[in-house]
């Protein structure tokens, strides 16, 4: 089964910078697209960034400039680098990855807390 874990949340300042990971339990590449979803209390899941196997990546205009999604296919990790943090990214994050050679299926990891408070 495939297994998505995340890690590197918690805590940090407005204006503080956090870099999230999500290392999957086998190859990323077996993923055509991987991303960061995030989920505030009381609001919908909303899709923050992606990356294809081919290196392009998306962003939410919320956070455009401010957060770098980036893999390492070696250490089958997706990494999202945070910057200039504000209290309205405080959301549990989730790593999401998504297989579509003999269908389409997604997997989700459990999430990690980010809170972004002064």
């Amino acid at each position: 089964q495939v297994q998505l874990v995340e890690s590197g949340g918690g805590l940090v300042q407005p204006g503080g910078s956090l870099r999230l990971s999500c290392t999957a339990s086998g190859s990323i590449l077996s993923f055509n697209v991987m991303g960061w979803h995030r989920q505030a209390p009381g609001k919908q899941r909303e899709l923050v960034a992606t990356i294809t196997s081919g290196g392009t990546t998306n962003y939410a205009d919320s956070v455009k400039g401010r957060f770098t999604i980036s893999r390492d296919n070696a250490k089958n990790t997706v990494y999202l680098q945070m910057s200039s943090l504000k209290p309205e990214d405080t959301a549990v994050y989730y790593c999401n990855g998504r297989k579509s050679i003999l269908g389409v299926y997604d997997y989700w990891g459990q999430g990690t807390q980010v809170t972004v408070s002064s």
